[in-house]
Formats: C-alpha cells, sequence, structure tokens
C-alpha cells in the first residue's frame, strides 16, 4: 500500500474519532437530569406557586446535589428563605411539608424568635432588614448606678421588621419592631437586657463571622479620654523666663 493511500486512511479515522467524541460530549451535555428552579421570585414563608417553578434539562455533570426534579414535590411548599429567579429550588430552601407558613417556618431548627421594639435610631434609620445581621446594644446603669453601654449579642439575623418577611433594599423602611433570630439562651439575654436598659441595633457586613465579646464601656471611660483642660499657671511662673538648663558652669574670675 502506497503511502499516500495510508495517509488518506489516518485522516479519515482521525475525522471519525473527533466526529464520535463531539456527538458524545453532545449528547452527555443535553441528557442531564430534570432540575426544578424559580422561574418567579418566591418570599420567605410563602407557599410555593407552580408558575413561580420550572423544570429544565440541567446537564448530568452538573446536577446540584439533592436538587428537587419533580414540580410536585415543590408546588404548595414553603419556602424558608426568599429565592430569585435562576437558582435551583434544595431541600434545604424549603420548610417542612407539615408547615402552614408564616414567620414559624423560616426559624432555623434550635432557634427562636424574639420581637423587640425599635424607633427610628434603634433599627439604624429603615437599613436592619429581613435576612440583614446586627449587633445588640444595651445601655443602662449597673449596681452602683454608674452608667454603661455593652454589646450583649453578637451576628444576630433580623428575621423581619414589622410583619414583613422581606424587604427592598433599596426602599428602606421606618419600623416600630423587629424580630430577631437567637438561640434559647441568647432569648434570655436578650429579655433581660431589654429590661435593664435601652436596646439598639448596630447593623454590620453580613459577610462579618467574627464574635464580638466586649467589656463595655462605662461614663469614666467616656470622660476620661477627653482631652484635659489646660492649668493656669501662676503670676510668678509666666513672669519667670523660662531657660534650659546647660548643665553645671565653670566661674573663672568674673568671667564663666
Amino acid at each position: 500500500m502506497k503511502p499516500p493511500t495510508f495517509a488518506a486512511i489516518a485522516l479519515t479515522l482521525g475525522a471519525m474519532a473527533a466526529f464520535i467524541a463531539a456527538r458524545s460530549m453532545s449528547v452527555t451535555q443535553t441528557s442531564g437530569s430534570k432540575v426544578i428552579i424559580v422561574e418567579q421570585p418566591i418570599e420567605a414563608g410563602k407557599a410555593i406557586k407552580a408558575d413561580q417553578i420550572k423544570s429544565i434539562n440541567w446537564p448530568g455533570s452538573a446536577v446540584p446535589h439533592d436538587a428537587s426534579t419533580r414540580t410536585t414535590d415543590v408546588v404548595g411548599r414553603i419556602a424558608r428563605v426568599s429565592m430569585i429567579p435562576g437558582e435551583p429550588v434544595l431541600p434545604g430552601k424549603l420548610a417542612p411539608k407539615t408547615s402552614t407558613g408564616g414567620l414559624s417556618s423560616i426559624i432555623s431548627e434550635g432557634k427562636r424568635a424574639i420581637t423587640v421594639r425599635v424607633n427610628e435610631v434603634i433599627a439604624v434609620a429603615g437599613f436592619a432588614l429581613p435576612g440583614s445581621y446586627v449587633d445588640v446594644l444595651v445601655s443602662g446603669k449597673d449596681a452602683n448606678n454608674q452608667a454603661f453601654s455593652r454589646i450583649v449579642l453578637s451576628r444576630i439575623k433580623v428575621l423581619a421588621v414589622a410583619q414583613e418577611t422581606t424587604a427592598d433594599p433599596d426602599k428602606p423602611k421606618v419600623v416600630n419592631a423587629v424580630t430577631l433570630e437567637l438561640s434559647p439562651i441568647a432569648s434570655e439575654k436578650l429579655d433581660l437586657a431589654r429590661n435593664i436598659g435601652v436596646l439598639s441595633l448596630v447593623l454590620r457586613n453580613e459577610l462579618d463571622t467574627s464574635e464580638i465579646n466586649s467589656a463595655g464601656v462605662r461614663l469614666s471611660d467616656i470622660v476620661n479620654s477627653q482631652p484635659s483642660r489646660a492649668t493656669t499657671s501662676s503670676p510668678a511662673a509666666k513672669a519667670a523666663p523660662s531657660r534650659q538648663s546647660r548643665g553645671p558652669e565653670a566661674i573663672r574670675g568674673s568671667s564663666r
């Protein structure tokens, strides 16, 4: 067999192999599993409607773990968190099947919800929205009748403002009540704190996970941190000229 014949056969086999590989990759990419994704925004604490979701063909190599695959498994379930169009519906985002909706459906397991009254200043001028995180300050007087202020709770999730579990971040709303998600022990601390002083909320970055363990400040910390007043010098001190010390001097006759 002549060399050109070998070359032609090799080229033909290479082309066939490339075609088969491309066809295989195309089949793999289009033969994924059905996945339920969000089509219309879903609010936390609300039942999911049929027109808010849809089924799409997800590539098999990238199917999210435990993603819902049937619309019948999702429609009517209570959303534990807010969801936006395009994201897959995962079990962790859904409340138990027996949930009836409302605030109780979005509380994390082992947590409690407690509502505190606030004003415009305490509620960070309306920027403390559902889903944001805050620190809780209490200011009052201790057993010695000394004023103090201290962070008593750190990185607390806001569940609702007034009766709303969702809010538009571009339109802050001033409310008179904020509901926080706390552990049972933290709930006790908050309940005691609001009975001994005035509460304030400190808005923090949602990506900041650091815990605050502050000893707090007292009136003396504020007063003593101010610059001390200049003392008034005596007339004698004003009259006496200042002279830098140059060390001991030797005197010989009439000259130094």
